[in-house]
């Protein structure tokens, strides 16, 4: 946490970029000390409203404040806290899962021998999926990256 939060607004200071006016930590107190140890490295600690929510019991935290700060569970703040941990939970989930499917089916590709980055690179332009190189002639194949490759990716997957 406390490298992902100062990497974030370390970069939002180098770019020039504005400051949001709050920040959420989807944790208790533990996860909020590591985000607040980051906003001090950067003097950003009084210039950024930030709390924590802990799953569990929808405790809200606040900096220098030991005990936790219970909403009603039918509160319609409480509602938009839930719903924006939520969506950063679907964000990292989809992008998470998204990098790792790209990775398994280039995967596939470097198993070939002879077959190296430029030409996974050069075919997933020219056919934007593997199973769209894998359901290739070899014609069309040929077009993109030469007999002999094409080859060996045709033979490969036929």
């Amino acid at each position: 946490m406390e490298e992902v939060v100062y990497r974030r607004y370390k970069r939002l200071l180098d770019e020039n970029l504005s400051l949001p006016q709050l920040i959420i930590i989807d944790g208790g107190k533990g996860q909020l000390s590591s985000a607040l140890k980051s906003l001090d490295a950067l003097e950003l600690r009084n210039k950024i409203a930030i709390i924590g929510i802990a799953k569990r019991l929808e405790e809200l935290f606040y900096p220098e404040d030991k005990y936790p700060l219970y909403l009603d569970k039918k509160s319609e703040t409480l509602k938009v806290i839930q719903y924006l941990r939520n969506e950063a939970h679907r964000f990292g989930i989809t992008h998470h899962r998204n990098k790792r499917s790209k990775s398994a089916l280039q995967t596939e590709l470097e198993t070939i021998n002879g077959i190296g980055e430029k030409t996974i690179l050069d075919l997933m332009k020219a056919f934007k999926s593997v199973k769209r190189i894998k359901a290739a002639s070899i014609e069309d194949l040929k077009k993109v990256i030469g007999k002999s490759k094409a080859l060996k990716i045709f033979n490969a997957f036929k």
